[in-house]
This record gives structure tokens, C-alpha cells and sequence, in this order.
């Protein structure tokens, strides 16, 4: 490999450099794919470049932008397209583990999905990752950029986090295509804790996750004050304290998410004895 970098003139360096760039752009570009179709629901007429100059992606410029747009069928009404398992630009695919899945314990099944939020024309993302038994969100992430590092991976380490006194041995992590759950640092996490990474093709195949997004946004920030980032980051902080303990459900028999687990460990602590 070292004759070939010689022969063009190029660093082996330089070569990895270049192809970490090109595969973040591809990671950016299939999630962009998923927040431009969010953005559409909310603004069906917006033009491609307001909508460039609200999302500001990190890999693309304007130009870029709007050129990707185009080949994505977005300068017009979407038809939804998707890629097999791999390709050979990274994209990967993983199978929906969560079809016919019976949940019937804590840290089975664990759901997430990257939404946005605007304040004052800036839009900001939000991680979310819940634990579907108890409906308990146990991960969370605001970021003004779509890296894996500032949404995703934070969001999974704080779940990892707080469950780090329970056996997660053969915990599901289901999630859309974006390209921050298959980016190299998240498939790293997943894979020292022995998770099993699952994908959906369609948004009502994380029905869980698509619906945290909205009672977080509907129910919380919108009824709040938010003029910066940091307000935003208390509010969500609050937002996400104030449904895990203080919102009952229905599915959980009236009870919080906290009040449901802490149950579920009485009851097995007593089942142990």
C-alpha cells in the first residue's frame, strides 16, 4: 500500500483522512434525508434554501446542498427510496429485530430517534432513547449539529449510563437508517455492550420513539419560554425529568415510568428472596 500512496503522491495519512471525510458525508447525508422529510410535514412549500441555511449541515455547502436535494427527488414531493443491507459508500442496513417482539421486561428493547427543534430561526436536534417496557426516557442529547458524537453516541452512553447496575446482555436497540446509528464510534458502544442494533424502513415501524418526539416537543417545550440554548437545554432537561416522573400512563396502570420500574425491582427483588 505504501508503493501505491508513492505513486499518486498522496500520504497514507492523507488517503485516511479523506475517506473518514467522505464517510461522514454519507452518515450526514442519509440522516439529512430523514430530517428534510420532518421538516416537509412541518413546511410543505419551504424552498431547498431556507431549508439549507436552517438545518446548516456540517459536510454540505449550499451549492452541495442543493444538488443533493435534487438528486434525492426532494425539489418536489418525496418518493420515499431506500438502499439494501451495505453498499459501498458505508451505508449499512440492519434488520428489524422488533417485528412480532413480545416486551415483557426492562432493557428488552430500546428505541431512538433524532428530532429537531427551533428557536428564534435556529434548529436544534434532539436524541431521545426509551426503554419501551417501562416507557422510561434513560438517554438524551441536544447538539446544533447532526454528528454521531454530539447526537446519537451522547444519548446512548448516558442511557448505557444510568442502567450500568442491570444486565443489558441481549438489549435491542432499534432506530431509523440515519447515519449516526451505523457511524463507527455508535457501532463501537453497541458492540462492547453486546447490543443488537436494529433498523426500520418506515417511520410507524418506531412507532415508540416517533411519538417521544412529539409529547417532548408538544406537550413540554412548546408551552415553555425558550429564546437560546441554554434555556432550551434546561427545558429539555425538565421536560424529560417531568415525564419520567411525573406523567402517569395509561400503558403503565396509571403509573410514572419511575414509579413502574421502581415497582418492577420490588417485585423481583421479592420473587429473588
Amino acid at each position: 500500500m505504501n508503493k501505491l500512496f508513492n505513486a499518486v503522491g498522496i500520504s497514507k495519512q492523507s488517503f485516511h483522512q479523506y475517506h473518514d471525510r467522505q464517510l461522514l458525508r454519507v452518515q450526514e447525508s442519509e440522516y439529512l434525508k430523514v430530517i428534510i422529510e420532518k421538516i416537509r410535514q412541518d413546511h410543505p412549500t419551504m424552498g431547498i434554501r431556507d431549508m439549507y441555511y436552517k438545518i446548516r449541515p456540517r459536510t454540505l455547502g449550499r451549492d452541495a446542498f442543493e444538488e443533493f436535494c435534487n438528486e434525492e427527488g426532494f425539489m418536489i414531493q418525496k418518493k420515499k427510496r431506500f438502499t439494501g443491507t451495505t453498499d459501498s459508500r458505508g451505508v449499512i442496513r440492519f434488520d428489524n429485530l422488533t417485528k412480532d417482539l413480545i416486551i415483557d421486561r426492562l432493557n428488552q428493547l430500546w428505541v431512538s430517534d433524532i428530532t429537531y427543534y427551533e428557536v428564534n430561526n435556529i434548529m436544534y436536534f434532539l436524541t431521545f432513547v426509551m426503554d419501551v417496557y417501562s416507557r422510561k426516557i434513560i438517554g438524551h442529547s441536544l447538539s446544533r449539529r447532526l454528528t454521531t458524537q454530539e447526537t446519537t453516541l451522547i444519548a446512548l452512553q448516558r442511557a448505557i449510563k444510568v442502567r450500568a447496575k442491570q444486565d443489558i446482555y441481549g438489549l435491542i436497540f432499534h432506530s431509523d437508517g440515519g447515519g449516526q446509528y451505523y457511524a463507527k464510534e455508535f457501532l463501537q458502544l453497541t458492540k462492547a455492550y453486546q447490543i443488537l442494533n436494529s433498523m426500520c424502513k418506515y417511520s410507524w415501524e418506531n412507532p415508540y420513539a416517533e411519538r417521544i418526539n412529539g409529547v417532548i416537543k408538544n406537550n413540554y417545550l412548546m408551552h415553555r419560554t425558550v429564546e437560546n440554548d441554554q434555556d432550551l437545554s434546561k427545558e429539555v432537561d425538565r421536560a424529560v425529568r417531568l415525564y419520567n416522573s411525573d406523567k402517569p400512563h395509561k400503558s403503565l396502570h396509571r403509573l410514572t415510568p419511575d414509579e413502574f420500574e421502581n415497582n418492577y425491582f420490588r417485585q423481583r427483588e421479592t420473587i429473588r428472596r
